[in-house]
């Protein structure tokens, strides 16, 4: 028997984890839109707008075995003077985390992730994938939960599933009909969204950053705008991937609940959604136990606990950077104070560390 023959085929079935090369970032898509737990965050696009608006490096590990593409990882490196030194799978999004075909590719991009860190001196590589995924890696399991569910294509169907106190405010906002506009500017979507921040004590992320989701995602990116009886009440970003619509980012006026218009722009996105081919919408994750969770709660959507899981460098401890923790109370006070104009001038110099 030639034994060369033999270390050749094992060479072939060899996993090879390598930087992703930039020319191949269409065989990169090709593979997240393939693979079922492919999601925006794992986009190329994704990471070119988080380097073209907020500036951090993004580096990105493609497994390949016999050349082909068997797994990715997306990364964002995020230097920051307030928060420490971190790899991120994926930052300034709710997911992200390893894709593969395998366990085995599964664990050489984690380790390539691991040495990259290690490398570059972070303090923390942190994978925010639905589940966790590998032994030994201490998990953040108790403060975000997703909520996605089935999108039936009937709209009778639809409305039957949301439970009964929400359903009567849906057909309130069906009744009002207030006008979408689903091509909507980026500019009016920021001054609702900022005013929602502002409201909750967290700063809003730079204007372009909006703009660059809406140029790198073209049509699978929706900036929608609900227009009440004195002007835009709603605006909403919203995402789509494969089967799944993500409605992303929401602003809206003090008046926007009381008119409906709230609920009227999730009502008529999930219509959208449908004739699009989408079957799922992921009504993205909230921290548990808080108004926002339950919100959703009264959609129908049922929280399932997110576990992002970290490797800790040095004597690093899993990073707690969120409003709920009494460490940022005071700052939440003080940013609710501040002007609308200022939160909007500073909030960009904040939130771009707050990946």
């Amino acid at each position: 028997m030639d034994g060369s023959a033999g270390l050749i085929d094992l060479m072939d079935t060899a996993t090879n984890v390598v930087p992703l090369d930039p020319g191949f970032a269409g065989e990169w898509d090709a593979y997240v839109r393939a693979h079922e737990g492919g999601s925006p965050f794992h986009m190329s696009a994704w990471s070119r707008a988080v380097s073209s608006a907020l500036g951090h490096d993004t580096p990105a590990l493609v497994a390949r075995r016999s050349g082909a593409i068997v797994g990715v990882l997306p990364l964002v490196h995020a230097k920051t003077r307030l928060f420490g030194n971190a790899l991120i799978s994926t930052g300034f999004s709710v997911g992200g985390g390893v894709l593969a075909d395998d366990e085995a590719a599964a664990q050489e991009l984690a380790n390539a992730a691991k040495a990259l860190g290690h490398e570059r001196g972070v303090e923390h590589l942190e994978l925010r994938s639905e589940k966790a995924r590998f032994e030994g890696w201490p998990t953040k399991d108790t403060v975000y939960a997703g909520h996605v569910a089935t999108l039936a294509p009937d709209a009778d169907e639809r409305l039957k599933a949301i439970p009964r106190k929400k359903r009567a405010d849906v057909r309130k906002g069906i009744k009002a009909d207030f006008p979408v506009d689903t091509d909507a500017s980026v500019d009016v979507f920021h001054d609702l969204y900022a005013r929602n921040l502002h409201a909750l004590g967290t700063p809003i992320l730079p204007k372009r950053w909006y703009a660059a989701l809406k140029t790198e995602f073209a049509d699978d990116c929706e900036v929608a705008i609900v227009q009440g009886p004195d002007g835009p009440v709603v605006g909403l970003l919203s995402l789509f991937h494969g089967d799944t619509v993500y409605p992303y980012y929401v602003g809206a006026t003090a008046e926007a609940r009381k008119l409906h218009a709230f609920d009227h722009v999730y009502w008529t996105l999930m219509q959208r959604a449908v004739d699009r081919g989408c079957s799922k919408f992921d009504f993205g994750r909230s921290k548990i136990g808080t108004g926002a969770a339950d919100y959703k709660k009264h959609w129908g959507f049922e929280g399932v606990p997110l576990e992002y899981q970290f490797h800790l460098y040095g004597n690093a401890s899993m990073p707690d950077v969120n409003p709920n923790n009494p460490k940022y109370a005071r700052f939440v006070k003080i940013w609710q104070k501040l002007p609308l104009g200022a939160t909007k001038v500073l909030g960009p110099l904040l939130a771009r560390q707050m990946a």
